[in-house]
């Protein structure tokens, strides 16, 4: 594996997804955001869980960039093609494992079961995350495509 591809490209990556997702959500075609998301799982301050969330959604972006180079890796290849199917497939479990177990592990959230409670501010993602939008699953995958044919583009094997 190549750690200083993986940290570059990964971030660079990471980076030009969040760009994308905000976008989506600034044009009106989805009310997710999940740097915030993730951020108000680590704190009640709406204010700093931009900030939180941003840092924990760069270090994901990081983590799996290096899942990405290992799958390259034993490929033998990486290119925009291959990193985006990987996207694809990324995308594909968290809209439909990842964001729907979301209410379970998230204090702030509320669940499909439950309405919101005084503490549980955020409204649950609901299946394929269609609660934040009709366009989300769209962007989400728009949005990881992106993130892995940068990472297969660029990523150099070793």
């Amino acid at each position: 594996m190549n750690p200083p591809s993986a940290f570059l490209w990964g971030f660079l990556a990471t980076t030009v997804m969040s760009i994308v997702m905000a976008a989506s959500q600034g044009l009106g075609l989805s009310r997710m955001g999940i740097p915030f998301i993730l951020g108000t799982m680590v704190t009640a301050d709406r204010r700093r869980a931009a900030l939180y969330g941003t840092a924990i959604h760069l270090l994901n972006g990081w983590l799996f960039a290096f899942g990405y180079a290992a799958v390259f890796q034993s490929l033998g290849r990486a290119t925009g093609w291959l990193g985006a199917a990987l996207g694809l497939v990324h995308a594909l479990a968290v809209l439909t494992m990842l964001l729907p177990a979301l209410p379970g592990l998230h204090p702030r959230m509320a669940s499909e079961t439950r309405g919101p409670e005084p503490t549980r501010a955020l409204e649950p993602p609901g299946f394929l995350a269609l609660n934040y939008g009709r366009r989300t699953p769209l962007v989400a995958i728009v949005a990881h495509l992106v993130y892995g044919a940068i990472l297969g583009a660029f990523y150099e094997l070793v």
